[in-house]
């Protein structure tokens, strides 16, 4: 078991390398036939960056519909682990991954594709004066937190362990979109999620940046499934996704690339 272990970890490592080198090609792997529905199971915190690509995807292979599945990396885990039909899985964070992984629904190792960290959002205009994350410990301050059981939330407990701070948050929510919403509409004063959400929110919130988000960086990393019912499609989607063209969105989207 240790020895089994150990080779998949090798094997992962080799896999975020072959990313981090880039690829020039949108094309599917030599000899596959790219055509038909492809079911992407993302992390919500992918949301605007993998519709933007879904469309070039689909422009540089006529013929195929990419069909995107967004939320929180634990639930898809989950619905994947149950038999829900996809053929790609990008999670916000290893842990997710590997419980799919284990449950065998994954043959090829998971690739780490970007990196992503927390910011503190605030509704537009700071107007609670927020100032780091002190201010999620005052009870008299409206928080928002995602879940500890989806990756924002287990990010988030780390940077308060980090900082040596016990939150005080109004509201949990089921994942990194939800907690933003809570802040674009102004019921809350201040909540933490990815600084690629507060990027995407253009000007419907102001962000914070605090020094502890260094202390848990997500790793995101994307694999076909085994059970995917368009495999071609899917290792083309997949093989797309470490493409030079998709680094420069996701690094104009403000995510990390290895």
């Amino acid at each position: 078991m240790i020895r089994t272990l150990r080779a998949a970890a090798i094997a992962g490592v080799i896999a975020v390398a072959a990313v981090g080198c880039g690829n020039d090609t949108d094309a599917a792997p030599a000899g596959d036939q790219v055509g038909g529905t492809v079911t992407v199971f993302a992390a919500a915190s992918l949301t605007e960056t993998f519709t933007e690509l879904g469309k070039q995807f689909e422009a540089a292979h006529p013929g195929t519909k990419v069909v995107f599945n967004f939320g929180a990396s634990s639930a898809l885990a989950e619905q994947i682990k149950q038999g829900a039909p996809a053929d790609v899985f990008a999670s916000a964070a290893p842990k997710n991954m590997q419980q799919v992984v284990d449950a065998g629904e994954i043959t090829a190792a998971p690739v780490v594709f970007v990196r992503n960290r927390l910011e503190i959002a605030v509704p537009k205009g700071n107007p609670s004066q927020i100032t780091g994350l002190t201010d999620f410990a005052n009870p008299d301050e409206k928080i928002a937190l995602c879940a500890e059981q989806v990756p924002c939330g287990a990010a988030a407990k780390t940077v308060f362990e980090a900082a040596g701070i016990t939150p005080q948050p109004d509201t949990r929510e089921s994942d990194v979109k939800a907690v933003l919403t809570k802040v674009t509409l102004g019921e809350v004063d201040a909540a933490l999620v990815y600084r690629t959400d507060v990027q995407a929110a253009g000007d419907k919130v102001d962000g914070i940046d605090f020094p502890e988000s260094t202390k848990a960086v997500n790793d995101y990393p994307i694999a076909p499934l085994a059970k995917a019912p368009n495999s071609a499609a899917a290792a083309a989607f997949v093989e797309f996704i470490g493409s030079d063209k998709a680094r420069a969105e996701f690094a104009e989207a403000g995510f990390d690339t290895p």
